[in-house]
């Protein structure tokens, strides 16, 4: 099994026809993703990369049956882009884009709260079940099919992890890059529970940063969970000074309990197996897993 994408997705790409919708789709049909089509308005009926165009997602679902959208839509776009998603019944959106409006994301976090639907992202490298499906930007080769989740903020860290896990001779069940903005639509608790419910992960890898409660709250549910699984952890922004965003828009030192030092405390409290250094990670997961 696997969480959220597998064998079974039915993929359309929304922004199909725009340079990186076109570079990634080929990158994941290649990697053996099921796109049943993409949408790009004004372009229905027309065929690309030898997948059907629709104007509206409403018109390829009703046509592929999709259950999953890749959105590669421009920020100022990118919002609707979701919603219309949202509305047509799509199960599991996953957002690439980045840049878009913090009061943009509001608007669709409040929205979507009430559908029957899961956000991954914005501004996140997607999400890949090893051997199954690709729905994102990530490099598919550094991912070996496994037993341990991975759950990360940063994309560049989660295919470092990805490939120290595989070296250490153990593979991904699935991986999941939540994005870093302030809104995002998976959070790392929420995460986590799917991978804790997973039958098939055995071990659960969460790369956090600086800035926000995310992680606290992930911890906090590990702690008081009736399931139990290992979870690895490691904090990145340990050296950032305070008050100065780093990289993402969440990321961002504002009181004591956001720093690195206060999350590795609060996970260790929480029983999670926290590493100084991303170079750990691999090692941390074959000590536990051996």
């Amino acid at each position: 099994m696997s969480i959220l994408v597998n064998k079974d997705t039915r993929l359309i790409v929304q922004g199909f026809t725009g340079s990186q919708g076109t570079l990634h789709s080929e990158q994941s049909i290649e990697y053996g993703t099921n796109i049943v089509g993409g949408v790009t308005p004004g372009k229905g009926g027309q065929k690309h990369l030898d997948k059907a165009v629709f104007n509206t997602v409403k018109d390829a679902v009703d046509d592929t049956g999709a259950n999953t959208s890749i959105i590669f839509v421009p920020a100022g776009f990118a919002a609707d882009a979701i919603l219309e998603a949202a509305d047509a019944g799509i199960e599991v959106i996953v957002a690439i884009t980045e840049g878009i409006p913090v009061s943009d994301m509001s608007r669709v976090y409040s929205y979507i709260k009430n559908k029957n639907c899961t956000l991954i992202g914005p501004n996140c490298p997607g999400i890949i079940t090893p051997d199954e499906a690709k729905v994102g930007i990530m490099p598919g080769f550094v991912f070996k099919k496994g037993r341990v989740g991975l759950v990360s903020k940063s994309g560049t860290l989660t295919y470092e992890a990805a490939d120290q896990i595989s070296k250490a001779g153990y593979g991904i069940s699935t991986a999941i890059g939540i994005g870093g903005d302030p809104i995002i639509g998976t959070t790392v608790k929420e995460a986590v529970q799917y991978f804790f419910n997973d039958p098939e992960t055995d071990c659960v890898v969460m790369i956090g940063e600086i800035g926000g409660q995310l992680e606290a709250d992930a911890a906090n549910w590990i702690k008081n969970s009736n399931i139990q699984k290992p979870v690895v952890g490691f904090i990145a922004g340990e050296t950032a000074p305070k008050g100065r965003t780093m990289g993402h828009a969440g990321a961002i030192v504002g009181g004591k309990d956001d720093t690195a030092e206060a999350k590795k405390d609060i996970l260790r409290k929480s029983g999670v197996n926290v590493v100084d250094s991303p170079a750990n990670i691999g090692l941390e997961v074959k000590k536990i897993l051996k």
